[in-house]
């Protein structure tokens, strides 16, 4: 009983204490000036200003908004994965997708959901004081996030219809926006869908394993009122940081034991000169609620609503079981794009996915077999073999 209370403690606190300042900054001055760089700050250092906008959801959410402007083509949405920001499709520098699209003149637009370091804020609620902040899950960054984002580039450029790339799970909130609002269907002209998640299903361990458990791990925090999870200021993220950089043993313990059995194993790709800067931009916030709906929908084997149990459903959607997200109803035209080596979008849950989505225009099988969920956006070669693919859509559609 000691050794399990000292765990929960322990626990508890690496997720929500936060680093003091001092040990905060002394480590970060460790790192790498691109980990410690904010997305338009990259922008600038790679050649390409980025403008800030703040987008105000329907529920009150206040969501920062970049844009590198170009005017090549339709304006082009990029939508990041879970537990990450905009800073995503930069961070590789002058080797990042968004540099090299911006290099080629398109419009550009970065979106943030709830929640992360750069969309804390609402109109009345305080994300360090408020548990209410905290309610939310996939759902709502596809019902409420992507509409009110969508709307204001469409504002913004007089266009009436736009270009998206999602990478992860930022492909999956398109699939809840365009099955709950349909008319957003109109409103995108394609979906490049890297490393496409919807059904986790057949995902292999350890992963599996944390999505049976996930239960069990959600009550856990529930009762322990944790609902954020990887705060940029976390003692979790600050000694992570300082852990992951350690010459020899960080490369070990960080990726290969930690983000590898979950990603899938490439090291050629990201290699460890790489990982002082990504631990700067990754993990940031997300709510522990929106990675237990993602694990719901893995061991239910369903695509639907966040599940509140039977009472709770009965209360929310007047059913006892949540609404299923209806794909046939996704009819904008979408891209997926499939590394054979991805453990999260796994090539089998991906065939599901496929079958249900009324207009896939076209599938693609990376042609590096090797290609893991990382790789999608942020292996070191990606402008060998992603990134024209990418350009072929954009032009092709």
């Amino acid at each position: 009983m000691a050794a399990s209370n000292f765990l929960i403690t322990l626990i508890f606190n690496y997720l929500t204490v936060y680093a003091s300042k001092e040990i905060e900054e002394s480590i970060n001055a460790l790192l790498p000036e691109d980990a410690r760089l904010s997305f338009t700050q990259l922008a600038t250092k790679y050649g390409h200003p980025a403008i800030e906008y703040e987008v105000v959801t329907e529920d009150g959410y206040i969501l920062k908004l970049f844009h590198i402007p170009g005017n090549k083509g339709r304006p082009v949405l990029l939508m990041h994965g879970t537990a990450e920001s905009a800073d995503t499709w930069i961070i590789r520098g002058n080797l990042s997708l968004a540099v090299a699209l911006a290099n080629s003149g398109y419009d550009l637009w970065f979106g943030n959901v709830r929640g992360n370091r750069y969309s804390r804020h609402h109109v009345s609620l305080n994300p360090d004081d408020d548990d209410a902040f905290w309610n939310f899950s996939l759902h709502e960054y596809g019902f409420y996030d992507l509409p009110a984002i969508i709307d204001t580039i469409l504002n913004k450029t007089g266009a009436e219809i736009l270009n998206a790339i999602g990478y992860s799970v930022g492909n999956t909130i398109f699939y809840v926006l365009c099955s709950t609002r349909p008319e957003y269907n109109s409103k995108i002209n394609v979906l490049m869908a890297l490393a496409p998640i919807c059904y986790l299903q057949n995902v292999p361990p350890p992963l599996s394993t944390l999505i049976q458990l996930s239960p069990l791990i959600y009550k856990l925090f529930t009762d322990l009122d944790i609902n954020e999870m990887f705060n940029d200021n976390s003692l979790l993220n600050t000694y992570g940081k300082f852990i992951c950089t350690r010459p020899q043993i960080g490369y070990d313990i960080c990726i290969k034991n930690l983000l590898f059995p979950i990603t899938g194993y490439d090291s050629e790709e990201l290699k460890p000169a790489f990982v002082s800067v990504l631990v700067g931009h990754f993990h940031t916030s997300v709510s522990s609620r929106d990675l237990y709906h993602l694990a719901q929908i893995g061991f239910r084997k369903t695509f639907a609503q966040f599940d509140y149990g039977s009472a709770g459903n009965i209360e929310k959607y007047n059913s006892t079981l949540p609404p299923v997200y209806d794909l046939n109803l996704v009819t904008t035209k979408i891209v997926l794009y499939v590394g054979l080596n991805d453990f999260l979008a796994t090539v089998a849950d991906v065939a599901i996915l496929r079958s249900q989505l009324p207009n896939v225009v076209r599938y693609i099988i990376s042609p590096r077999w090797k290609c893991n969920h990382f790789d999608h956006v942020n292996g070191e070669h990606v402008n060998d073999y992603v990134f024209p693919y990418i350009r072929d859509v954009l032009e092709s559609y």
